[in-house]
């Protein structure tokens, strides 16, 4: 009679517990991806729908020594899913007003494939909020190597100029899919680097997706303070050009290296773009450069970066340079090989550059979408 009992109680139990999970992926949208998923015309860009037990399986259920990331939107655990090491986020809470355009989100991020920008594998529905299934990337984030202690000044001047123009290949790519991304987060700890430090972009949790007829959008304003457009953070109206200036801001950090809020420096200054425009007006840039960047970086490398963020951090985003400008911009500074003119206040100046960046600008276009043209290209090409 007490194994009857115990045999009924766990048939009851499973019965119960398989019925939950039928509701969370339905709640989530479920229904909806499958149905979007087998439309799809190439089974290699679907996204898979994984179970709750695989991924409790390759995390050790959710072993807190797994976790190799945390935030105000979730926790990432590390995973090992059919011999591939994944990135599995586990959000807090969701939106369920919000489930079409998380579907929505999930089919076009998965079939983006771009080097430089972190892919999405699937997800799973069978939880109370849905859990998102990533490639693995090995080497942390930009953050962690700029910041961290016993980390500070480890990055090549001409790593991280690559890095920089990576980072800004990816976000043009996004904005010129053909439902346009915005990331609307970007900031160091979303830039995770490889064992070679290549840059991958990451976390698209508070992405939004735009049509090609749209140019902006009234939303909530969401993001990291520091880098939160003031002009998206006072209006609420969200934009490409909002990625832009939160990318001058990382900028700025490959830089100087310098923390985005210090209560540190002075009260003025306290604000990382604030302390970068007055020393930029007060000609003292050489003064809050990072030392490794003061030794290794030529003049006009640097002069020609800081302009640049100079412009990405302009209050109106109409006056900003698009992505793609920037790509533009940081491949054009990338390719200047002067010999033996490091930061001493000598060489030429970023009014010399310009005319060289037009000449590039005019060649490239400044509306190319050729970024996601390249979707499919081979990494070693792309790179």
């Amino acid at each position: 009679m007490l194994v009857f009992l115990m045999v009924s109680y766990w048939g009851v139990r499973q019965r119960r517990n398989l019925k939950l999970k039928e509701n969370f992926f339905k709640q989530n949208g479920g229904i909806m991806l499958q149905q979007l998923l087998y439309k799809s015309e190439s089974t290699a860009e679907r996204a898979k729908i994984y179970s709750e037990e695989e991924l409790k399986k390759a995390t050790d259920n959710y072993k807190e020594s797994n976790i190799i990331g945390q935030g105000g939107y979730g926790t990432v655990y590390k995973g090992v899913l059919a011999d591939t090491v994944v990135a599995i986020k586990k959000s807090k809470v969701v939106d369920r007003s919000q489930i079409d355009q998380f579907v929505n989100e999930v089919i076009l991020l998965s079939q983006i494939n771009h080097p430089n920008v972190v892919k999405l594998l699937g997800c799973c529905l069978e939880t109370p909020v849905p859990l998102l299934v990533y490639e693995f990337v090995t080497n942390n984030t930009l953050f962690h190597h700029i910041h961290d202690e016993g980390c500070a000044s480890s990055i090549p001047w001409g790593m991280r100029l690559r890095i920089a123009t990576e980072t800004a290949g990816a976000l043009a790519h996004m904005h010129s899919a053909p439902v346009h991304i915005i990331h609307r987060d970007v900031k160091s700890a979303n830039i995770l680097l490889d064992d070679e430090y290549f840059a991958k972009v990451s976390d698209f949790g508070v992405s939004r997706l735009f049509s090609l007829e749209e140019t902006h959008l009234a939303t909530l304003v969401q993001g990291t303070f520091g880098y939160i457009d003031p002009e998206y953070f006072h209006s609420g109206i969200l934009t490409q050009k909002s990625d832009v200036y939160s990318f001058g801001i990382v900028l700025l950090e490959l830089l100087t290296g310098a923390n985005v809020v210090s209560f540190v420096r002075e009260e003025k200054d306290r604000n990382l773009s604030m302390y970068f425009l007055s020393a930029m007006e007060d000609d003292r840039l050489h003064e809050i450069l990072e030392p490794r960047v003061r030794e290794e970086g030529h003049a006009s490398q640097i002069r020609g970066v800081a302009e640049l963020a100079k412009k990405c951090l302009r209050i109106k985003g109409e006056k900003r340079p698009t992505m793609k400008e920037v790509e533009v911009e940081l491949a054009m500074l990338t390719e200047l090989n002067i010999q033996n003119n490091y930061w001493v206040g000598i060489g030429p100046n970023v009014e010399e550059i310009e005319p060289l960046l037009e000449d590039i600008m005019e060649l490239y276009g400044s509306n190319s979408t050729s970024g996601f043209d390249s979707m499919n290209m081979p990494d070693d090409q792309r790179r």
